[in-house]
């Protein structure tokens, strides 16, 4: 009898155990668990330690809130000017609703990776092949609006959308960099003729400037020359009219007419002995012989200047 309590007494013990066991429950953190009471919709668990009525509940879903990265295989693509060109992108999106993300759909990742697909195909439509480098920013964001809304109803909410590789065919990859050659050449020889047609202009400018400067120095000189010319002419009048001043005080001095006569007589020999030892024949006035007449004349044209008194 007692033997049969004590085995009575274990299996209520072990059943008690699995029981707990089945019904007590930890949800992780950044998790969330979906409960079904009898099949149907409960509630939705969050972190925690949780107990279930014993088979009455069950954790029929499990989700994860965390931010969720979904590779999107390669597809090929055809653009606007009917080139064929490999995408491959990557997907990220969150569950922000257990029960719709439950309920509203069987998968969501697949559902929103194939309609990232089909979105892709009708973007890359859209543009040609030069844009679709240049153009990623606007696709993904195009991309992301629309499995937005589409993914709405399924309490997934998709974040970002970035595409990888755009990969076009081998032929096209030749032209496009026989094009990008031919692009680069152009702009160098593009730079060059630039560079020579400022070296002219810069030749050009220095031989306008050096034109200038000589045209400047030349002036500068010739106004030197003149004012240095008008200079000496002045000192020599003014040294003239000095010698001429000093002249007529000299001869308004005691004496000053008969130096000045036998400085007139002396001349005059002087002059006319050279005149006389010239072989040219030359014709001379009857009186020009008479050195008194000359002196006197010279003595008459002296006493009539204002400077000189009358002896």
């Amino acid at each position: 009898m007692g033997f049969s309590f004590s085995y009575a007494f274990i299996v209520i013990a072990v059943v008690v155990v699995i029981v707990i066991a089945k019904t007590a429950i930890v949800v992780p953190q950044q998790s969330a668990f979906v409960i079904e009471n009898l099949g149907k919709y409960s509630r939705t668990l969050q972190a925690g330690f949780h107990i279930l009525v014993p088979f009455v509940e069950r954790v029929a879903y499990r989700h994860s809130l965390k931010e969720i990265a979904i590779d999107i295989a390669e597809q090929i693509c055809i653009t606007r000017d009917n080139v064929q060109v490999g995408v491959d992108a990557v997907l990220y999106m969150q569950v922000m609703d257990p029960h719709l993300a439950s309920y509203g759909i069987t998968n969501f990742g697949f559902a929103i990776s194939q309609l990232a697909q089909t979105t892709l195909r009708s973007e890359i439509g859209k543009i040609e092949l030069d844009r679709t480098f240049e153009a990623r920013g606007t696709i993904n964001t195009n991309v992301v609006s629309e499995l937005d809304k589409a993914s709405a109803p399924w309490g997934v909410k998709v974040l970002r959308y970035e595409i990888k590789n755009i990969t076009p065919p081998r032929d096209v990859l030749q032209a496009m960099e026989k094009q990008m050659r031919a692009e680069r050449e152009k702009r160098a020889v593009v730079l060059t003729s630039e560079g020579e047609r400022d070296a002219k202009i810069n030749a050009a400018e220095g031989d306008k400037q050096r034109v200038i400067k000589q045209s400047e120095a030349n002036k500068q000189q010739q106004i030197n020359e003149a004012e240095g010319q008008a200079s000496a002419i002045l000192a020599v009048a003014t040294a003239t009219a000095e010698g001429l001043r000093q002249v007529g005080i000299a001869l308004s001095d005691r004496g000053g007419i008969e130096a000045m006569q036998l400085r007139i007589g002396e001349e005059y020999v002087k002059q006319f002995g050279k005149l006389a030892q010239a072989g040219t024949t030359l014709v001379v006035p009857a009186n020009l012989t008479d050195l008194a007449s000359i002196v006197t004349m010279a003595t008459s044209i002296a006493r009539k200047s204002p400077a000189v008194p009358a002896a």
